[in-house]
Order: structure tokens, then C-alpha cells, then sequence
């Protein structure tokens, strides 16, 4: 089994994908009307219209429900990648901070409320 990718489901769709598309300055693929993906290495974050998951999925999924997961995102400057979420009208909820272990971090919410971790990795004590 691979795990393939984490999808979201909004009523903002536009909204959400142009959040994802500044954020992390990939273009999405649009497979459908109310569906694209952002490839990323080896995953794949999808994002639905609420109203494709009611024709298709039962309507098990709400949008901007989530309250319990948080989409992380490495990159090599925090501060950098800040900018480019604010441009993206994120709210940021946790300013640049130093992780006790060793990750410098940032904390905003996408259009929808979704939280997102965007982060730098410190060093490693590998002993």
C-alpha cells in the first residue's frame, strides 16, 4: 500500500486552490470541474468541491470541518515561505518559533480554516 495523497474538501474551491498555488508555487491540475491536485514529490494534495463528495462520495465529508489534522509542509527558509503564504492572505496563528525539537515552525490557516505547519528542519543529533 502507498499513501497516495490527503484531500480536502471546501465550498471556497477557487479560494483554497489559489491559497495552495501561492503557497507553495505549484501549478494544480485541474481534473475536473471542482477538483484539482498539486503534485508534490511523491504526494498528492487534492482539493474538492464539497458538492462533488455529495454526488459521488454520500456526502461524507464536510467542508471546513477539520479540527484534528494539520498539513505540513517542509521548506529550506520558514521566513521565506511566511511571505508567500501572508501574499496568500493566510492568517497566521503561531509566528516563527523554535520547536523543542529542534524545527523552526510556522502555523497559519488556509482559506478554510485547515491548519498548516510550514517548517525547516534543525539539526540532527543522530547519536
Amino acid at each position: 500500500m502507498n499513501f497516495a495523497s490527503v484531500r480536502i474538501v471546501t465550498q471556497n474551491f477557487k479560494r483554497v486552490v489559489d491559497f495552495y498555488k501561492t503557497l507553495c508555487a505549484i501549478e494544480p491540475k485541474h481534473l475536473a470541474e471542482g477538483f484539482a491536485e498539486i503534485h508534490f514529490n511523491g504526494i498528492v494534495l487534492a482539493i474538492s468541491e464539497e458538492r462533488l463528495i455529495r454526488l459521488f462520495n454520500n456526502g461524507l465529508a464536510s467542508a471546513a470541518a477539520n479540527r484534528s489534522a494539520i498539513l505540513e509542509f517542509e521548506v529550506d527558509d520558514v521566513e521565506a515561505a511566511l511571505m508567500l503564504a501572508e501574499k496568500a492572505n493566510a492568517e497566521v496563528v503561531m509566528p516563527i518559533t523554535l520547536m523543542p525539537w529542534g524545527n523552526t515552525s510556522a502555523l497559519l490557516r488556509d482559506p478554510d480554516g485547515t491548519l498548516v505547519n510550514i517548517f525547516s528542519r534543525g539539526a540532527r543529533d543522530l547519536s
